[in-house]
């Protein structure tokens, strides 16, 4: 196992400037403090939300930007006040590496909801003022209350996306109660999508896949999906209308809501976890008529996301993943963008 001294400098990729291709790079991560570990990063997965940062789609960023919060590893080093973890243990690190721990969603146990605002693992100031950095480098330092532990059953690469995607979704699933007798549908059949449909199917939900097109029906129905429609069929809105309990919207781009909307049973809820840079528009009478609920989602805390790991584990449920080397991580947000990847791509970190 290699190791690094107490404070080191890594290799990393980092966009240097807003839009720019990502380059390698050099970073400096701090020392391991008393309740800190290192992790040497194995694997790390490339979100969409990466690429916005990197082009400022959601509003200004910090350069240079290291980006990567779907991290994987093992633990190399540990701080004298941990408890949690120890040297060569199995961890991983999301979306999040700190927040007030004071407030009461803190203590609730839902830092992402920190009134004075949960710090992202990249694009972020940390409580010194100085830029976090992500996953896209070799080793990375993280308090031990934002650390989470992969299980066994889970390989580290097919693990890593879930510490975005997976708890992107398992959240909002859980929260509305997927499980036997319930109908759920997944609009976007994409990084987030697929593992919507994995997760609602482990639940014991009945499963329907909305994808713009049937060009990844197979893969759906393969994935745990029991019916899989076409959105770019106008009969479908009417086909559904009135059936789902809870439709979740994976997608980044403006949906017409009001249509989405009428395929709810009366009381269902449409949940919205995909985040387009454009606003939406939306008739009330849309949710007034049915007693429907348009609601956000953003990620879990530390304690459901290490749940979602457990259920995952129990379950055999991984990412559907493409490994790609450290020098394709520009071709592989092209790649993103045209929907050419099934279903996330993970960067081996040992080629940085």
């Amino acid at each position: 196992m290699t190791t690094t001294p107490a404070a080191a400098t890594v290799p990393a990729y980092a966009a240097p400037t807003p839009g720019a291709p990502l380059e390698r790079t050099a970073i400096a991560r701090r020392p391991v403090g008393e309740h800190d570990v290192r992790i040497e990063i194995k694997y790390s997965g490339i979100c969409h939300s990466d690429i916005h940062q990197i082009r400022e789609g959601w509003g200004e960023g910090i350069f240079p930007m290291v980006p990567g919060h779907e991290i994987t590893g093992v633990v190399t080093e540990v701080g004298p006040g941990v408890t949690r973890f120890a040297v060569g243990d199995r961890a991983g690190v999301g979306c999040m590496v700190d927040s007030c721990r004071e407030c009461d969603h803190c203590r609730a146990g839902n830092e992402q909801f920190c009134v004075r605002g949960s710090i992202a693992t990249y694009n972020a100031l940390d409580k010194n003022g100085e830029p976090t950095l992500g996953g896209y480098s070799t080793h990375i330092v993280v308090d031990q209350a934002f650390t989470l532990r992969i299980p066994d059953g889970l390989p580290l690469d097919t693990a890593a996306p879930l510490l975005c995607a997976g708890i992107t979704l398992y959240s909002p699933l859980a929260a509305r109660q997927a499980g036997p007798g319930k109908k759920v549908a997944v609009v976007g059949l994409g990084g987030l999508g697929h593992m919507g449909v994995k997760i609602a199917h482990a639940m014991g939900a009945e499963v329907t896949v909305l994808s713009q097109s049937l060009r990844k029906k197979d893969d759906g129905l393969r994935l745990g999906a029991d019916h899989y429609y076409a959105t770019d069929d106008p009969e479908t809105f009417e086909k559904l209308a009135g059936t789902f309990d809870l439709i979740v919207s994976t997608v980044s781009v403006p949906l017409p809501l009001d249509d989405y909307l009428g395929m709810l049973s009366a009381n269902g809820a449409l949940v919205n976890v995909g985040a387009p840079e454009a606003p939406v528009s939306l008739n009330l009478l849309s949710l007034i008529g049915g007693g429907k609920a348009l609601i956000g989602s953003n990620i879990g805390g530390i304690r459901e996301t290490q749940e979602m790991l457990d259920f995952c584990a129990e379950h055999g449920l991984g990412a559907e993943i493409e490994v790609i080397g450290a020098d394709g991580i520009n071709a592989a947000y092209e790649r993103v963008l045209s929907s050419d990847v099934r279903y996330r791509f993970v960067i081996d970190a040992s080629t940085i």
